[in-house]
């Protein structure tokens, strides 16, 4: 794993070995950053299933302003707190361990850019695109994130609509932006 563009371009990135971690590809996550460019600077970003860590880091080296990272495991969290250190994002980010659905149940921020990359095939995409409606937590330029594969969710949700979606193998990148209308 390594950061693909920016101020930390080419840095490698501690590493999940052996865990049953599934970063996002370097191909996957530049043609994330591909769709999503035109966000990033001075973004706040919030990456909910943070697993490597991957996809905040990123946004931190291409411009965005902060991030708030959720990992729900312990030895991940240790290795993006490792990671953010070598990178010296200490002050522009915030790594919580804990349940990303009870976080953003009660956060009450917003914010310009939300990465979803669930577990697959788990069930957590649906109701994280419908709390993140619900609760307003994009601001009114931000836009939501979701990879995921063809067995799980990457359609609808009212509040939200989608924008750009692309396919790569069997991996689905949803952008969302929040709609006009009331939840």
């Amino acid at each position: 794993m390594r950061i693909i563009a920016g101020e930390h371009r080419g840095r490698k990135l501690a590493d999940f070995e052996g865990r049953n971690i599934r970063p996002t590809t370097d191909r996957v996550k530049e043609s994330v950053f591909n769709l999503i460019q035109e966000y990033i600077s001075d973004a706040g970003v919030l990456d909910m299933f943070g697993g490597s860590g991957a996809l905040f880091l990123e946004a931190l080296s291409r411009g965005a302003a902060h991030a708030v990272c959720i990992e729900k495991d312990r030895r991940a969290a240790d290795i993006i707190r490792k990671n953010i250190d070598t990178l010296g994002y200490g002050g522009k980010c915030e790594l919580i361990t804990g349940d990303s659905l009870g976080y953003i149940g009660r956060c009450g921020r917003s914010f310009d850019i939300i990465f979803l990359d669930p577990p697959y095939n788990k069930g957590f995409a649906e109701p994280s695109l419908k709390t993140i409606a619900e609760n307003g937590l994009l601001t009114d330029r931000g836009i939501a994130v979701l990879e995921s594969d063809d067995t799980d969710f990457f359609g609808e949700v009212r509040g939200l609509e989608i924008i750009k979606q692309r396919k790569y193998g069997r991996t689905h990148i949803t952008v969302y932006k929040k709609t006009g209308e009331g939840n």
